[in-house]
């Protein structure tokens, strides 16, 4: 039995007597219809605004979105009974939200239609979250993949580097008319790797080195070397990929799962350190990286050149035009953005057209959907679990960190995808795969152990 394996489930703390685990089904297709019904009525919307009629296949539209979210419902409902009843409905407002600004920009951008792909990638993202709730019964069976996980993620983290870049980062493989990003679908292998190896090796992690002063301890090789392996390997990633995001998301959520397993703060700090140390490196050395800490450090430098507003400066117009509450669906002008409006810069126009009040609303719906993931760590009794929810709700946050902040000027621009409202086929899939493992978790940790269903039935 290999070292990831090896290690036996804690035991469970005793049940309260006589308590029966809600399990929250008919609260959840509620929350879906209104889901539902906010995703038509923005489409609607966006209609009138634009053209004065409701847009074309509005109807089928509606029955769609309405047939796919009771299809989700009714595989959580007899797959995974105790699972945690706003995961599903949280994520099916959010996708439906990023159909509706992608319509409103298409609106803007004849010549580049997204809408259609975006609501074909998010039919099948619903699919496979059916399949992966109907067939994973135990979280605890990725366990034994670990080692398959890491190996497949890595190669689909290296196999863009042999593509031409698009847009100055090698993260795409096109063949012909289809496009997708590999990094997409590593950073979940990935997770499921680190959750497996820092379930089997916590307690070395925790516990062993030579104490400094305070609770500082210096760490033997056989502890830190795999610390060190994952910055280089992120490093590395930056160099050849251009791609700031994806190894910023890669190390950070090493170090968030490395921290979760082991308790010790001062990971937190040799995370940090690193991290600062090889974005500072990349980002001076290498011309795409060091071209957008420029923009972030004078946004507004191409216009004192007189070559007109850049993207960043577009984003922060486009968010100072929406006020309070907004211009309205249909009446913005996020569009002028650029190439990047419906991706990167997804969160200017909902912040334009929505205002404060529905960019703050977007941004709790994601704050929610990542406490739910984290609750749902702290209720599971096994380790390999608790990481595993962990590291799967780190990388929501993250990815929504790297966004918000790129796109209002708070940190550099990352080319991160926002998950489910930016236009992106691999990141819409890559979300709900990772909603359905949300699922999975969150059924385990709220299903109630046999000792407590035997005595609330008694």
């Amino acid at each position: 039995m290999t070292a990831l394996t090896a290690e036996v489930a804690e035991p469970a703390p005793p049940p309260p007597p006589g308590a029966r685990a809600p399990r929250g089904r008919g609260a959840e297709l509620m929350l879906l219809a209104g889901a539902v019904a906010i995703s038509v009525l923005g489409h609607l919307h966006v209609g009138f605004a634009l053209t004065g009629a409701p847009p074309p296949g509005a109807d089928r539209y509606a029955a769609g979105l309405a047939c796919a979210a009771l299809l989700a419902h009714l595989a959580v409902r007899f797959r995974a009974p105790y699972a945690d009843p706003l995961l599903l409905p949280i994520a099916f407002l959010l996708n439906g939200l990023g159909l509706v600004l992608i319509q409103r920009l298409d609106a803007t951008t004849p010549h580049h239609l997204a809408a259609a792909d975006q609501l074909r990638w998010s039919g099948l993202g619903v699919v496979l979250f059916v399949v992966a709730v109907a067939v994973l019964r135990d979280h605890r069976a990725l366990q034994r993949y670990a080692y398959l996980a890491v190996a497949a993620g890595l190669v689909l983290m290296l196999v863009p580097v042999f593509f031409p870049p698009v847009n100055g980062a090698h993260i795409w493989i096109r063949f012909g008319g289809l496009s997708f990003q590999p990094g997409e679908f590593a950073k979940i292998l990935l997770a499921v790797f680190f959750a497996a190896y820092l379930a089997a090796n916590r307690t070395a992690l925790a516990l062993t080195g030579r104490r400094l002063f305070w609770r500082l301890r210096l760490l033997p090789g056989r502890a830190l070397g795999p610390v060190l392996a994952i910055w280089l390997l992120s490093v590395g990633m930056l160099v050849l990929e251009r791609d700031l995001g994806t190894s910023l998301l890669f190390f950070g959520l090493f170090v968030i799962m490395l921290f979760t397993a082991t308790g010790r703060t001062g990971w937190i700090a040799i995370g940090l350190a690193l991290a600062a140390l090889g974005a500072y490196a990349v980002g001076t050395l290498e011309p795409h990286v060091h071209s957008r800490v420029e923009d972030w450090l004078n946004p507004l430098a191409s216009i004192e050149r007189g070559e007109g507003p850049g993207q960043l400066a577009q984003s922060l117009f486009a968010f100072g035009a929406g006020g309070l509450l907004g211009a309205g669906l249909g009446h913005g002008q996020s569009f002028l953005i650029g190439f990047a409006a419906k991706s990167d810069f997804i969160l200017a126009t909902a912040g334009e057209e929505l205002g404060l009040a529905g960019l703050t609303a977007i941004l709790l719906l994601y704050g929610i959907l990542v406490h739910r993931g984290f609750r749902a760590g702290l209720a599971l009794r096994d380790p390999f679990g608790r990481l595993l929810a962990t590291g799967l709700a780190s990388i929501i946050a993250l990815q929504v960190f790297g966004i918000a902040g790129g796109v209002t000027g708070l940190i550099p621009l990352t080319g991160m995808a926002m998950p489910f409202l930016a236009q992106g086929g691999s990141s819409v899939v890559t979300n709900w795969i990772t909603v359905a493992l949300l699922v999975r978790l969150s059924d385990s940790a709220r299903r109630p152990l046999p000792d407590e269903g035997a005595e609330a039935d008694g």
